[in-house]
């Protein structure tokens, strides 16, 4: 077995972090109340000394890791994932992620004499969903099928220096999980199993620990109280880096067309395809080659996301669908003007991408067949391009 060399990442009083290669640990070195998802020793445990965090595969297309973990079972991995590291099986607690340990992201909040620390790795490309979602798997007498780890996960090591009451523990789990769907909001990360925004991933997972003993114990993690704002803050901004990291989700990145229309089928991989019909071969051709600056330029991008944000609420009920042509079509003309350079053509835009829309019937923008309004965003980017450059 080759020797690990471990790196301290934060010493803090009554524990160690470190890492070495695809292993992140955190040495308990006084007792702590620990609440976690581990197969083993999972849920509210007095006895945990490690948290352990690992890389168990890459996040595609690794058969023969995932047929390692099905083949063992999560117990037995468990047990042979802590041999390798020289901890105790008996004694740790357990997480896996295709994400890099190399990616963790650290952060600590405090207030008067508390200290929150979240460690997190993340990753949301495969496997992000929504609460409420269509799931893929059930449970049943016969068992379940074994679900490996995606390049979707999203893991939380969260450490707290005070201890707390089992209620005020158990709170922690909601605070916690609210402020990573406060960070995947902030970047608004798509579930792939629906036209949601996407609240976690199927894999998440956490360690929570917090000093088994002290003069008093904390008994609220609210977002009333700090404690309840330090861990959102710690989780929301160490999930925030670290899908920066692990997915180059840099939020500025995220402004383009695709990142805010790909929930209503607008797709890199098929764009260029899809608007050819629109555009003669000069023009196309000079967009494939200005695509960045075109399809990343912030006030497109802005009308973008107004035109997502119409059909979230059409298909909510926050406005009824018969208007939904009306206002896709408004949104679609600021799209245009706004790549035109063009801002006081905005009425004659409007009426240009309204007449291309009134041949469809029934309306292309009923509740079930919100996609169509992917026409109406392709027409406003043709027509805004064609003008940009057109002498008048």
């Amino acid at each position: 077995m080759t020797e690990l060399n471990w790196e301290t990442l934060a010493q803090k009083p009554g524990l160690v972090l470190r890492r070495s290669g695809r292993f992140l640990v955190t040495d308990l070195l006084t007792p702590h109340d620990v609440l976690s998802t581990s197969v083993r020793n999972g849920g509210y445990i007095q006895g945990a000394r490690y948290l352990l965090n690992h890389q168990s595969c890459e996040g595609a297309a690794h058969h023969a890791r995932h047929g390692l973990m099905i083949e063992a079972g999560l117990e037995r991995y468990h047990d042979e994932v802590c041999t390798e590291v020289s901890l105790p099986a008996e004694a740790t607690v357990v997480m896996g992620t295709a994400a890099s340990m190399n990616y963790a992201a650290l952060v600590a909040t405090d207030d008067d004499g508390v200290e929150v620390m979240a460690v997190v790795t993340a990753g949301v490309e495969g496997n992000a969903t929504c609460a409420g979602d269509p799931a893929t798997w059930r449970e049943t007498e016969a068992g379940i099928q074994k679900v490996p780890a995606y390049d979707g996960t999203i893991n939380t090591i969260l450490l707290i220096s005070a201890p707390l009451t089992a209620s005020a523990l158990a709170r922690v789990v909601v605070t916690m999980t609210e402020g990573k769907s406060a960070a995947l909001a902030r970047l608004s990360i798509p579930s792939r199993q629906s036209m949601d925004l996407a609240t976690g991933t199927g894999t998440d997972q956490y360690c929570i620990a917090a000093p088994a003993g002290g003069p008093r114990r904390l008994t609220s993690a609210s977002t009333h109280v700090k404690l309840g704002e330090l861990i959102g803050v710690a989780v929301r901004n160490a999930t925030l880096e670290a899908l920066r990291w692990q997915n180059g989700l840099e939020a500025s990145y995220t402004r383009g067309v695709f990142h805010a229309l790909g929930r209503y089928g607008l797709r890199e991989n098929t764009f260029f395809d899809d608007i050819a019909g629109l555009l003669n071969d000069a023009d196309l051709e000079l967009l494939r080659k200005n695509s960045k600056s075109v399809l990343f330029e912030p006030l497109v991008g802005a009308a973008a996301y107004a035109i997502a944000a119409v059909l979230d609420r059409v298909r909510y009920g926050t406005l009824p669908a018969a208007v939904a042509r009306d206002a896709i079509v408004q949104q679609a003309a600021m799209l245009a003007t706004s790549l035109a350079g063009s801002p006081d053509r905005w009425p004659e835009f409007r009426s240009a991408l309204h007449a291309s829309t009134l041949h469809r019937r029934p309306s292309p923008f009923g509740p079930g067949n919100l996609g169509e309004a992917k026409d109406v965003v392709l027409a406003a980017i043709a027509l805004g391009w064609r003008e940009k450059w057109r002498s008048r």
